[in-house]
């Protein structure tokens, strides 16, 4: 974690403003968005969308690897009147997050971990919403077609694409298992019937 912690508090001390407004494809798709709950952003850096979800209503779980990025997050929420809807948790998303399946709605936005994916989207409570977005390019790229086979694997309800800029994006809902149903045996003997 250490050497992940200083790579990625360098880039943080270095950023400016660019990275102040929250996702476009997250403000395109506002209604999509509960105005209650709680939110859980992973990777989420600096805060760009945590504070978009908090000014929204919700209460937000940031989480990331660099405290750097997490200052400025807290300063953001603070700014804007938010601080008592943000938390932040300095963590390696490498290591066993100590959340519970609890959360409304879950980001995972430019932050690629094929391996735990599906246990990032075990973190949404039913009718919960799951946001990914990476970009197209580069070694960490991931296509939409990924991203849709992805939620059609999770069992989830897609509301939501995007595929534009470099970037693919889903926007999808948790929905409940599907009953299990009895079904009557292939071959009923007479006493199994309808009439007896």
């Amino acid at each position: 974690m250490e050497g992940d912690r200083e790579r990625w508090n360098a880039k943080w001390r270095v950023r400016a403003g660019e990275l102040e407004t929250a996702s476009s494809f997250l403000t395109a798709n506002a209604p999509l968005f509960p105005l209650r709950g709680k939110a859980l952003d992973l990777a989420g850096g600096a805060g760009r969308n945590a504070v978009w979800l908090a000014r929204r209503g919700l209460d937000v779980t940031l989480v990331d690897v660099s405290d750097v990025a997490l200052d400025k997050a807290e300063r953001k929420a603070a700014e804007a009147g938010l601080a008592n809807k943000l938390r932040v948790y300095h963590l390696d998303l490498e290591t066993p997050l100590p959340f519970a399946p609890l959360f409304d709605v879950v980001l995972v936005m430019n932050y690629l971990d094929r391996e735990r994916r599906d246990d990032f989207a075990g973190l949404l409570v039913e009718g919960g919403l799951l946001v990914a977005a990476h970009p197209t390019t580069g070694s960490y790229a991931v296509g939409l077609a990924e991203l849709l086979d992805w939620v059609k694997h999770l069992g989830f309800e897609l509301l939501a694409t995007h595929e534009a800029d470099g970037e693919a994006a889903i926007i999808a809902r948790r929905v409940a298992p599907a009953p299990e149903v009895d079904h009557p045996p292939d071959d009923p003997s007479a006493s199994d019937g309808p009439y007896r």
